[in-house]
């Protein structure tokens, strides 16, 4: 297969954690005999200082004119530290999402047997985690009407949804749903808010056309207790867009680190595949980065375009990682090995899963890297 693939390398550590995705999309040309052209493009606070503009016209070109989109990170400290910047790099990610028309975050959250101990949740409880979170992207409050008075003393912002966003994202769930463990719940605070109610409403009408899918309602701030209390229980979440920003990261620490979790964001004609993970900046330079949930994004990327062999060629080369204890600081405090180190070996291990890549465990053990 020919893709061509954008790539957003972004802010903080989002190069470096990209470039061990790329490795990895190289190695998967090299095994299975396709070929993907790579062009780069800046975005977010990089793209402010180097254009003015957190998206400049020629990277969304780019990105519309692409097979797929592959993101790093975005965001810089000084924009989060003044409330006063009328430019900050993350209208460029939402901007992207909304031209793209990404109505759809879909974020997978497992919890794998070789990082229990690394998540402060106890392995009993998160035993057996795996579920998927399908947040809407494009609407809401984060996209609503904002208002300020002139005295800056009041704001407001409007979350407002329609029924055709919400049937949209809910189809896409449900079939998810229908391919896994047959149930979906629904995220919302209809108790509260007339937006929840309408999704209530819609989500309701349509599961009536899944009928193998059972469907069931938490609001969120009980659905919050119930991913620390019991993450097993799930296994398709749908929920409107502050909530699924929310919620996803909660879920990123069953895990053990947030530098784990992919995620896609899709519509009807493009896709975009990144880390849920932030621009890390204190860490930008220290190849420190844990490249992992970059590294599944571009398998997510892979199953979009039906690869499933390839995607799953790359989930195995991680999984070794893990058992083999090649992973970054943040999953083995006295790791000696890198995001560089990490990258290599699970690029290598794409090209021959079978390999051993010149690994001595007692060496592993002890933190000294044996890559050659």
């Amino acid at each position: 297969m020919n893709l061509n693939i954008a790539l957003l390398p972004g802010d903080g550590v989002g190069p470096e954690v990209l470039a061990q995705a790329v490795k990895c999309l190289q190695a998967v040309e090299e095994t299975f005999n396709h070929h993907f052209v790579y062009k780069e493009a800046p975005v977010g606070a990089i793209a402010i200082q180097k254009k003015g503009n957190p998206l400049p016209d020629n990277t969304l070109k780019l990105c519309k004119e692409a097979d797929a989109v592959l993101f790093g990170a975005i965001g810089d400290p000084k924009y989060d530290n003044d409330p006063n910047a009328k430019v900050r790099p993350e209208q460029g990610l939402l901007k992207l999402r909304k031209e793209l028309g990404l109505f759809a975050n879909i974020r997978p959250v497992l919890a794998h047997p070789a990082l229990f101990d690394r998540s402060p949740l106890k392995k009993e409880i998160i035993s057996g985690t795996d579920f998927v979170i399908y947040r809407e992207l494009t609407g809401g409050i984060y996209f609503g009407e904002k208002k300020l008075n002139e005295e800056g003393t009041v704001a407001s912002d409007l979350c407002e949804y329609s029924e055709e966003e919400i049937s949209r994202i809910a189809h896409l769930a449900f079939k998810a749903a229908k391919s896994r463990k047959k149930k979906l719940t629904l995220v919302d605070k209809a108790n509260v808010l007339e937006s929840s109610r309408l999704w209530r409403k819609v989500v309701a009408k349509i599961g009536e056309s899944y009928p193998e899918v059972t469907l069931d309602f938490l609001f969120v701030d009980n659905a919050a207790m119930q991913i620390i209390l019991n993450p097993s229980q799930f296994d398709v979440i749908l929920t409107e867009n502050m909530f699924g920003d929310i919620i996803s990261d909660e879920g990123s620490v069953i895990g053990g680190s947030i530098g784990l979790l992919a995620s896609a964001s899709v519509g009807e004609e493009n896709a975009l595949f990144e880390p849920i993970h932030g621009s890390f900046p204190q860490g930008a330079g220290k190849d420190i980065a844990n490249p992992i949930a970059s590294i599944l994004s571009a398998a997510m990327l892979l199953e979009h375009f039906n690869l499933s062999e390839e995607a799953v060629a790359i989930k195995k080369a991680v999984d070794k990682a893990l058992k083999k204890g090649i992973v970054t600081p943040d999953l083995k405090a006295k790791s000696q090995y890198g995001t560089n180190q990490v990258g290599d070996f699970i690029a290598h291990n794409i090209v021959d899963i079978e390999d051993d890549f010149n690994m001595n465990d007692e060496n592993i053990d002890l933190g000294k890297s044996t890559i050659i």
